[in-house]
């Protein structure tokens, strides 16, 4: 998955060329269709122009549409484009040769190749991507386990105005990216949240282990540093609170989070800025 993410960076920065290959695509079903119509038409005298339309509705054979489709995937490979997706336009055509027509085929292959990138919904951003693959590394957790929690982190920094690499940086100061992780204050999951704290923030209806699940556990966790942040006023007292050490005077933990905050910043390819202990996140 890493050195698919890295390929598709640089398959980006080809994009006019591979809209133009999918064009050539679209294009060479249409010369398919002309020639389909014109070997029909070879032997044919008197036709008029009800009956070439007629002829052109009818559009190519299923082979013909087979061989675009086949073209197509195998561009759709080369660029990154998962396997399901090939095979999903594949099946698409050989039912709308035999059903809706060549017109409808196109339109949706017209349309994979307006944004051939387009990610799914839900998908990590380009310097998250770069942040899961160092973390699977690093600390030797799977990529597809760490990607669920990696989304949340986003959307919940998002909707809390927090830089996503805090609340990642807490994940791994709290757990090492564990999802079961239980300490032996009963503090459950990456973030570590300690359940019988904060039920406001889990919801009534969730389940005993609700915070084991990578999803609810980071929404949570950035509930709690949103609650510490608006009750101190400073992201150092936030992360204290959050860590249940605000009488710490040298805000160790604060330390901790925001120097593996700097390294994700780096990872993930962006300025390494000085950052002060107080120093919003």
């Amino acid at each position: 998955m890493k050195h698919a993410t890295r390929f598709k960076a640089l398959a980006r920065q080809a994009g006019g060329v591979v809209r133009s290959i999918a064009q050539g695509a679209v294009l060479t079903a249409g010369i398919m269709g002309v020639s389909h119509l014109g070997g029909n038409m070879a032997n044919v005298s008197g036709i008029g122009f009800d009956d070439l339309v007629g002829q052109a509705e009818a559009g190519p054979t299923s082979a013909e549409l087979a061989m675009v489709a086949s073209d197509f995937e195998r561009f759709a490979l080369r660029i990154g484009r998962p396997e399901s997706d090939t095979m999903s336009l594949r099946a698409s055509f050989a039912e709308k040769s035999a059903g809706a027509g060549l017109k409808s085929a196109l339109d949706e292959l017209a349309g994979v190749a307006e944004d051939p990138f387009a990610e799914d919904e839900g998908a990590l951003s380009a310097e998250m991507a770069r942040v899961r693959d160092w973390i699977a590394d690093t600390y030797r957790v799977s990529e597809t386990a760490l990607e669920p929690a990696l989304a949340a982190a986003e959307t919940s920094a998002q909707e809390l105005g927090f830089d996503p690499l805090l609340i990642v940086a807490i994940m791994g100061v709290e757990s090492s990216f564990n999802s079961r992780a239980v300490s032996h204050m009963g503090a459950q999951g990456l973030m570590q949240v300690i359940p019988r704290y904060h039920k406001d923030k889990i919801g009534p209806d969730a389940g005993r282990n609700a915070l084991f699940d990578p999803q609810t556990n980071v929404r949570v966790g950035a509930l709690v540093l949103h609650e510490g942040l608006q009750r101190y006023g400073t992201m150092q007292r936030a992360l204290q609170y959050y860590n249940g050490s605000l009488k710490d005077p040298n805000a160790r933990y604060t330390r901790k989070v925001l120097a593996l905050k700097k390294r994700l910043m780096l990872v993930a390819g962006r300025e390494a800025a000085p950052m002060l202990v107080g120093q919003a996140g």
